[in-house]
């Protein structure tokens, strides 16, 4: 299992925003690029029943959007998913989940809960989950009008090269550490970038009622301890309680694993030493990993002794293989979540 950004699904690697002198050249960030999202045209339609202008201030300042955005590109890991759910396709997109090779279309682009919005549309690949940051060169040659960089590690570096490009909207302003911020906050946040605040807290109620209505359907959850973890570099590697993945599972009732957060000092997981394991006896334990990361994991004799896995108390969700329950946690979006709670409330019950 290769820990990624939006959970257990591909490399994972802190970006650098790293880019050379020739890229930062006035050509750049005026050319114009031959991909297939330049086929649009600049008159492609404006998202629908947006409110301009709109200033959002975020992590590196404000941002005023003057008027319905016609090409968005999303440097966020999964910033791509709020912007569909709110009615617009972008033109450039991260790679969260690696493609694999020769497989087209791009697996991000399938996942059954985006597959319909994004129809026959191909955007661009920007960056790869692993890469050292966004290819500046091919998000200029997509002439946006917008960049959406909120579920990123971008630095003010690299939000000031993306700002020569068009108007950046970057995390939010109270997230101290990427990737921290409630995934509430990140979907009303880019739905006011968009013009459609209302709308974005509307579908945030909605999956928070979804949340509360498996809390109440499930009191036997409340009480209980449970940690999300995954097989990492062999070795065990929980996510935090602040972690969309942790979220989660606080969301549907249960009580975190105490000691983690600390453990992991700020980042978004952490892996354990043999001695740590302790870390993870809870009364439920929810594994996010692919087929050969899960073998690999009941092969680890700490974990096998666990009272939770000698009892059966252990949820082994598939993360890009299958059903992709753990690429729908991962990426807690407004689009993949339904279908993730949906998931784990039915995974929490059996056994």
């Amino acid at each position: 299992m290769l820990l990624h950004r939006t959970g257990p699904v591909g490399p994972w690697r802190r970006t650098a925003a790293v880019l050379s002198a020739a890229i930062l050249g006035l050509g750049l960030l005026t050319g114009c690029g031959s991909g297939s999202a330049d086929k649009e045209g600049d008159d492609a339609p404006a998202a629908a029943g947006g409110t301009f202008p709109v200033t959002v201030e975020h992590a590196f300042g404000s941002t005023e959007i003057t008027e319905a955005p016609r090409r968005i590109v999303s440097v966020g890991y999964t910033d791509d998913q709020a912007i569909l759910a709110l009615g617009s396709k972008p033109v450039g997109m991260v790679d969260q989940y690696p493609n694999p090779a020769g497989r087209s279309p791009d697996i991000n682009t399938q996942w059954p809960w985006v597959k319909d919005k994004w129809g026959d549309t191909r955007p661009e690949v920007v960056m790869k989950n692993g890469d050292q940051g966004p290819n500046y060169e091919k998000i200029a040659s997509l002439r946006p009008d917008l960049i959406i960089a909120v579920y990123s590690e971008i630095d003010e570096a690299a939000y000031e090269k993306l700002s020569r490009i068009a108007p950046t909207v970057g995390r939010t302003k109270g997230e101290k550490e990427p990737f921290s911020a409630p995934w509430q906050d990140n979907a009303v946040h880019i739905a006011k970038a968009l013009g459609k605040e209302d709308e974005g807290t509307e579908l945030v109620r909605g999956i928070q009622d979804k949340l509360d209505a498996a809390r109440k359907a499930h009191p036997e959850f409340k009480g209980r301890t449970a940690v999300a973890l995954s097989w990492y570099k062999d070795s065990l590697a929980p996510f935090t309680s602040t972690d969309v993945r942790g979220r989660l599972v606080t969301g549907i009732g249960f009580t975190y694993r105490p000691g983690i957060d600390e453990v992991a000092d700020g980042k978004f997981f952490t892996v354990l030493s043999p001695e740590r394991v302790d870390l993870v006896d809870a009364d439920r334990i929810f594994v996010i990993n692919d087929e050969a990361d899960t073998a690999a994991l009941k092969k680890f004799e700490l974990f096998t002794n666990l009272p939770a896995v000698r009892n059966g108390k252990v949820s082994y969700l598939l993360d890009s293989e299958g059903p992709a329950v753990g690429a729908a946690m991962s990426q807690g979006t407004l689009l993949s979540l339904p279908y993730a709670i949906d998931e784990l409330v039915a995974s929490a019950g059996r056994g």
